[in-house]
């Protein structure tokens, strides 16, 4: 009988927030004030972290950058400081879990305050195929895109937890939600980040840490050049272009500030996910090959040959 009453009560629940998320598409929730708010963002030292930076500043919150490059950061720091934001730069490298707790320890005694928005941004590409790929650099992916989480959240959870009070963004990818050819480091790493994600998020729940919120950003690729010559068919790009930065940035500002728990940009993105989900593998091979999903790395794979001779472009 109790098991029965349980499963009314379930049933009941998912109907409601089927309903209320749908409504939410239509009519846009209050959004929160994170005036104030201590937000550090990996990766701030261009591409979208430079952007978060920017957008966190406009809403009055105080940055904290962390970058691998000084230089890139200190720019970022300079857009910050005319707006008239407050930026604390740190050079750091992320893949590394002692430089990620001597630094969190040192912004805690520098700014005499906590992070109470982390926003994991860093990522890396190797840009080869597997079978041509040096070790090393896949190794890398795996630690910038995934490894590093571990080590952020571990280094500013428990303040947050201990004052029921935070958030944390993880800024993963469509293709850690499906999967294309060329790129299975990438894939392998941003899947990694989104079952990471997941996991802490009912982790939190199950604990009901309901201070702290969770938020999984999956654009699809951004126009930032870290995936330059990614091509798909010609007539499918006209409605799966690759995203603006700031348009990418600013969505997921939406979703941040609504406390959303996942968000993909765009929307349409929705749809090959549920495909993958619910139909047979043969299926969404067809639609791959329809949209030139399969093959749709490999001329970025030859651009990168040509014109980045092994570096690594950061997001």
């Amino acid at each position: 009988m109790i098991f029965l009453m349980d499963l009314q009560m379930m049933l009941l629940d998912v109907i409601y927030f089927i309903l209320r998320n749908s409504l939410r598409v239509i009519m846009r929730p209050r959004t929160k004030q994170i005036e104030g708010e201590l937000v550090l963002i990996t990766g701030s030292g261009g591409g979208l972290g430079r952007l978060f930076a920017q957008e966190f500043t406009k809403h009055g919150a105080d940055v904290v950058l962390w970058d691998i490059s000084s230089t890139c950061n200190e720019q970022t720091a300079k857009l910050v400081h005319e707006m008239g934001g407050k930026a604390h730069v740190y050079t750091v490298d992320v893949t590394k879990r002692e430089d990620v707790y001597r630094n969190a320890e040192l912004v805690r005694k520098d700014l005499g305050r906590d992070v109470t928005i982390l926003v994991n941004n860093a990522g890396v590409v190797a840009g080869e195929r597997m079978l041509d790929c040096p070790d090393e650099l896949m190794e890398r992916t795996m630690k910038v895109n995934s490894h590093a989480h571990f080590w952020t959240v571990k280094a500013f959870l428990p303040q947050m937890k201990a004052q029921n009070h935070g958030h944390i963004v993880t800024i993963a990818s469509v293709l850690g939600l499906f999967s294309t050819a060329g790129v299975e480091d990438y894939c392998a790493s941003k899947f990694a980040a989104v079952g990471f994600h997941e996991s802490l998020a009912h982790e939190l729940l199950t604990e009901e840490v309901q201070g702290v919120k969770t938020t999984l950003v999956c654009p699809y690729i951004v126009d930032t050049g870290m995936f330059e010559g990614c091509r798909i068919r010609e007539e499918v790009e006209l409605i799966f272009a690759p995203l603006e930065p700031q348009y990418c940035v600013e969505q997921a500002m939406n979703a941040i500030l609504i406390d959303q728990p996942l968000v993909c940009i765009p929307r349409l993105t929705y749809l090959p996910f549920l495909a993958r989900a619910l139909l047979p593998w043969e299926s969404n091979v067809v639609m791959y090959r329809f949209m030139g999903s399969d093959k749709c790395m490999y001329p970025f794979i030859d651009n990168k040959r040509q014109v980045a001779n092994g570096c690594i472009k950061v997001e």
